[in-house]
C-alpha cells in the first residue's frame, strides 16, 4: 500500500459551552441564601475580587477615605473577552477542573422532584388521559431522576427502553404513542432528562438542548459509552471516522455540561429561612419591584491587581498567568450576578402584569397562568422561566409568596371566565374548617366505606 501526502478540506462544528454560560445557568437556579454564601466564598478565595459591602480598614485600624472615581485606562471587559479565547479558540480546562465535573453538574437541593415536576406537569393543561399518563410516570422516577418500571435484566439500552415504555401504556390503558409523547414532554421538564430509562437516553436529551449541537458528542453517547467510561478514545476516533481531537473534546464537553443524574438534590427536607429575593411595594397607582439586595456582596476588581497586570519586569511576567485566571473568573462571577438579577426582575414584571387584580384584590382574583405565557412575554425559554421561580419568593402587599404560587391552571366559573385552582383550594379548605369535627369525621367514614 503507498503513501501519499494531500490536503484535504474539512468542516466540523464543535460545541464551545463557555464557563460563564455554565455559571449563569447554576446561578439561576439558586435561592437568595445560596447565592450569598456562594459569593462570599468566591470572594475569600479569589484575590482580584473585592466586596464593597463593608467599609474598607486601613493598617491603623481607621476607615479609609473614599476612593475618588477614576476614568478608566483600558476596557477590562474587552480585555476579559479577548484573553478567553486562547488555545485555538477553546477554554483552558485544568486538571483539577475535569475531575470534579460531574459533581459541579448535580442539581442544587429544593424540595421534592416528583412535586417540581407535577407542578410543571399542571401548567401545562394537558387532556385528562395525557395528564393521568404524566402522574404514572412521574410516579416511577427514582430519586437520581430515572423512570423504572420494569427489572432491567440483561437487556440492552434500546430493549429495555422499548420495554418500560410498553409497560406504561399498559398499566395506564393507553396507546404507546401516547405513552411516548408524554415520557417526551415530561423528559423536557427542568431538570432536563429527568424520567429518562437510560444514561444514554439522559445524556443525549441534554445534549441536544445545548445552545450548538455537537454531532460527533451525540454519536459518542448514542453508541460508544462504553469505550468513553474507559477513555479508549482512539477506538472511538477510528469508529466515528474523525480525530481523536474532535472525540477528545466532545468527552470534555459531556464531562462538563451534562448531569448524568438529574434528580440528584431534590427531595430533601430541610427546614429553611424563607427571605425575599423581591419586593413588590405600592406606591401610588403603580407597582414598584426592587430586588432585596440586604446582605449580598458589591463586587468590584481590586485596582492593585490591575495595576500588577499591566506592569512589566520578571515578577509580574510570573504573576500573569494567575492574576489573568482569577481575573476572568471574577468577571465572570460579576457578570453572572447581575445577568440573574435582572432575569429574576423581568419574570416578576411579567407576573405583576399579568397577575395585578390580584395584588389590587385579593385571591378571587388570581388569573390562571403558566409558564409559556410568561416565558413568549419577555422571550425566554419556559425552563429559564422554571429555574427563575424555582426557590424564590417575593413580599407583596398582601404577604410573602414563593414565585411558583402565581401559577396555576383554570377551571371555568359559572359566568365563563377561568377560576385560578389555587382559590378553589381555598374555598375548600374554608369549608372544611367550618364544619363540626364528627362530621368530618362522619363523612370521611362514609367516603371508605362507599
Amino acid at each position: 500500500m503507498a503513501y501519499e501526502l494531500k490536503q484535504e478540506l474539512k468542516l466540523t462544528q464543535n460545541l464551545v459551552m463557555t464557563p460563564q454560560l455554565q455559571l449563569a445557568i447554576k446561578l439561576l437556579q439558586l435561592s437568595r441564601l445560596e447565592l450569598v454564601e456562594m459569593v462570599r466564598e468566591e470572594v475569600e478565595t479569589n484575590p482580584v475580587l473585592e466586596d464593597l459591602s463593608g467599609p474598607e480598614v486601613e493598617a491603623g485600624g481607621q476607615e479609609a477615605p473614599p476612593e475618588k472615581p477614576e476614568k478608566p485606562e483600558m476596557d477590562w471587559e474587552a480585555y476579559i473577552e479577548e484573553q478567553s479565547q486562547y488555545r485555538s479558540g477553546g477554554i483552558d480546562f485544568s486538571e483539577r477542573d475535569e475531575e470534579d465535573d460531574f459533581v459541579s453538574n448535580l442539581s442544587e437541593a429544593g424540595g421534592s422532584l416528583s412535586e417540581h415536576l407535577l407542578w410543571q406537569l399542571r401548567m401545562l393543561g394537558l387532556p385528562e388521559t395525557d395528564f393521568a399518563i404524566g402522574e404514572f410516570i412521574i410516579g416511577n422516577i427514582d430519586e437520581d431522576g430515572y423512570l423504572r418500571v420494569v427489572e432491567r435484566g440483561q437487556m440492552q439500552d434500546d430493549e429495555y427502553e422499548a420495554a418500560t415504555i410498553a409497560e406504561v401504556a399498559r398499566v395506564a390503558g393507553a396507546p404507546v404513542e401516547d405513552a411516548s409523547r408524554v415520557l417526551a414532554t415530561i423528559q423536557q421538564f427542568d431538570p432536563l432528562g429527568a424520567g429518562s430509562r437510560t444514561l444514554r437516553e439522559c445524556l443525549i436529551i441534554q445534549a441536544r438542548s445545548l445552545p450548538v449541537r455537537d454531532t460527533v458528542m451525540e454519536e459518542v453517547i448514542s453508541g460508544h459509552l462504553d469505550k468513553l467510561a474507559k477513555k479508549n478514545f482512539k477506538a472511538i476516533a477510528k469508529a466515528l471516522g474523525v480525530e481523536v481531537e474532535e472525540v477528545f473534546e466532545a468527552a470534555r464537553t459531556i464531562s462538563r455540561c451534562l448531569n448524568p443524574m438529574p434528580g440528584s438534590g431534590f427531595g430533601e427536607n430541610e427546614s429553611r429561612a424563607v427571605l425575599p429575593d423581591i419586593y413588590i411595594h405600592k406606591v401610588g397607582d403603580e407597582y414598584v419591584i426592587s430586588l432585596n439586595e440586604d446582605g449580598m456582596p458589591k463586587l468590584k476588581i481590586s485596582p492593585y491587581y490591575r495595576e500588577l497586570l499591566k506592569a512589566g519586569g520578571a515578577s509580574a511576567d510570573q504573576a500573569k498567568g494567575y492574576i489573568q485566571d482569577k481575573l476572568r473568573s471574577a468577571m465572570w462571577l460579576i457578570k453572572s450576578v447581575h445577568q440573574r438579577q435582572r432575569t429574576i426582575y423581568k419574570v416578576v414584571e411579567c407576573i405583576v402584569k399579568f397577575q395585578r387584580e390580584f395584588l389590587d384584590k385579593g385571591l378571587k382574583h388570581l388569573k390562571p397562568l403558566v409558564l409559556k405565557d410568561v416565558a413568549v412575554e419577555i422571550g425566554m425559554h419556559e425552563s429559564t422561566v422554571s429555574r427563575v421561580t424555582s426557590n424564590k419568593y417575593v413580599q407583596t402587599p398582601r404577604g410573602i409568596f414563593e414565585l411558583k404560587y402565581f401559577f396555576s391552571n383554570g377551571i371555568a366559573g359559572d359566568g365563563g371566565e377561568a377560576v385560578a385552582v389555587e382559590y378553589i383550594k381555598e374555598k375548600v379548605r374554608k369549608i372544611i374548617e367550618s364544619e363540626d369535627p364528627p362530621v368530618i369525621r362522619t363523612f370521611s367514614q362514609r367516603i371508605t366505606s362507599s
